[in-house]
């Protein structure tokens, strides 16, 4: 007899919520981690009472209200509406592309005044065909917008040019013609009360955790301990990288401790010039409507992933996915292993996309 059901690889909410389901159904896990603590990237660190993000800002969102029931069931969650502001040279503008934006812009105030600028400007640019990022971002919002809120914005998140970027990255925009400056279009909304951590910890606590374990470096041992493995890391390291390498983009992080009360007003401001080197800074504690006699803001770098670094965003091109597909048809064949998460899937998740996933595979697999 093994001494687990399931060895689950992977601390993040994939793998928590994959624990969690197990272990109401009676099957015992051990969940580990390479990184000293659960969660994944959704953690939070505790400075001078703020819950700092500290793998880049999560804000949970979701139409779906059985994953925001699910959630909840955990902990409770706040009110927190995301409104990000984009600075371009000092000029402070509302995003998503609101009335507000284009009043700033262009200083119309009603929907059809706008309408009409935009599609001046669309016009005048007279692209028939978008052959790139550029000619399809100028072709739905025109110039002005484009060369303001999106050119070295996107530029800096991606390393490069963005006539050099395939036009389908951008083939939709959030251009609306209301005076709303809510981010997301979902009913649901929020950050749970206490932070993410809070999540993670109700998910796994009647589940045994090791934390600081490299589960390649102790592979065949590891593997003795259950029936099952629930894989959740980079699917080509599992595969000890048989057909190369699949590209991520990176980040870097920057946190400072401010004696300030309020640094910016904001969680969230974009910087979409090109001399500015990050993208965005965060203030943590308007997650949470904090109040603390301190403040923690956070500089965030994009960068080009390399071996070692933390990958967070696939690059989902025809190279990339053709690899992945050949790692995919390996893990298809693997009897007593599950794949699953961002990382295995070789996939951009939002966090209810995350815990649909993780909830689907118990179903098929406890249920069908």
């Amino acid at each position: 007899m093994k001494q687990y059901d399931y060895l689950v690889v992977g601390a993040g909410l994939w793998g928590s919520v994959f624990a969690h389901e197990a272990t109401k159904r009676g099957k015992k896990c051990l969940v580990i981690d390479r990184r000293n603590h659960i969660g994944g990237n959704v953690y939070c660190e505790n400075v001078e009472g703020i819950n700092v993000h500290k793998y880049g800002a999560h804000i949970f969102h979701t139409n779906d209200k059985d994953i925001w029931d699910y959630v909840n069931s955990f902990v409770e969650f706040n009110r927190y509406t995301n409104s990000p502001v984009a600075n371009y040279n000092g000029e402070l503008y509302n995003l998503p592309f609101n009335m507000n934006t284009f009043y700033q812009l262009w200083k119309v105030r009603t929907p059809e005044e706008a309408k009409e600028k935009i599609r001046q400007q669309v016009e005048e640019a007279g692209i028939k065909e978008p052959g790139n990022l550029e000619e399809q971002a100028i072709s739905l919002v025109g110039t002005d917008i484009y060369k303001k809120l999106i050119k070295a914005y996107t530029e800096k998140q991606w390393g490069r040019k963005a006539t050099e970027l395939p036009a389908f990255i951008i083939k939709r925009l959030p251009v609306r013609f209301t005076f709303d400056n809510n981010y997301f279009n979902d009913r649901y909304q929020g950050i749970p009360i206490g932070g993410y951590n809070k999540l993670t910890e109700g998910l796994l606590k009647d589940v045994d955790v090791k934390l600081g374990v490299d589960f390649f470096k102790d592979k065949e041992a590891l593997m003795t301990l259950a029936e099952t493995i629930v894989y959740t890391g980079p699917i080509d390291e599992y595969f000890d990288f048989r057909f190369g390498q699949l590209e991520y983009r990176s980040l870097r992080f920057e946190n400072q401790l401010l004696d300030v009360e309020n640094y910016q007003g904001n969680a969230v401001v974009n910087y979409t010039d090109g001399e500015t080197p990050f993208t965005r800074i965060i203030e943590h504690k308007h997650f949470e409507f904090g109040t603390q006699p301190k403040t923690v803001i956070t500089h965030e770098y994009p960068q080009e992933w390399v071996k070692g670094a933390e990958p967070y965003y696939p690059v989902n091109d025809d190279k990339n996915t053709t690899v992945f597909n050949q790692y995919k048809a390996l893990a298809a064949e693997e009897t007593a292993v599950i794949f699953g998460g961002r990382l295995a899937e070789y996939r951009y998740y939002d966090m209810h996309q995350v815990v649909a996933s993780a909830l689907k595979k118990v179903k098929v697999h406890f249920d069908s």
